[in-house]
């Protein structure tokens, strides 16, 4: 028996596959869906930055942290989007109030997944790239590094950059 093999980041992103053929989908018949040309754009971000956030896995957690080497969570996705053409304010609350707010049914691979401990835009406290499958790419905590994890809360917000 062969022991299991972790997943490296590139493999991590083929459960990209859906959300590409969406995207190209989108992309290639916007005349037959109003607004499907801004909804590939933005999708198209969002996958970008969570390639950029996946190939930061094993960076340091540092507190105020923007990158390239450690980030804390919100200068994760602060640079992964900038990387993938999007700008980002810097704190995950301000991140939230920045975004398209939109449903857990409606969330799709890129989007941004804000957790928070009450009922304002002020109580976002962490803030991670939804890669599918109910995981985040992250970046968790002092003494932790940038990660793939399952969201842990039912107390999170959807946003979309």
């Amino acid at each position: 028996m062969t022991a299991p093999v972790a997943l490296s980041a590139s493999a991590r992103l083929s459960r990209l596959g859906a959300a590409s053929v969406l995207t190209a989908a989108a992309v290639a018949v916007p005349s037959l869906m109003p607004g499907a040309a801004q909804q590939a754009e933005a999708a198209t971000a969002g996958v970008r930055a969570l390639g950029v956030a996946a190939s930061k896995e094993g960076a340091l957690y540092q507190w105020g942290a923007t990158g390239p080497s450690r980030f804390d969570c919100s200068g994760l996705t602060q640079y992964s989007f900038r990387k993938a053409g999007k700008r980002l304010p810097r704190t995950a609350a301000a991140q939230y109030r920045s975004t398209r707010h939109i449903s857990a049914s409606g969330r799709h691979v890129g989007d941004l997944v804000f957790f928070h401990s009450g009922p304002s835009a002020s109580s976002v406290y962490h803030v991670g790239i939804y890669a599918g499958g109910g995981e985040i790419w992250h970046a968790p905590k002092t003494g932790a590094r940038v990660r793939l994890e399952h969201i842990w809360s039912r107390s999170v917000w959807y946003g979309r950059v």
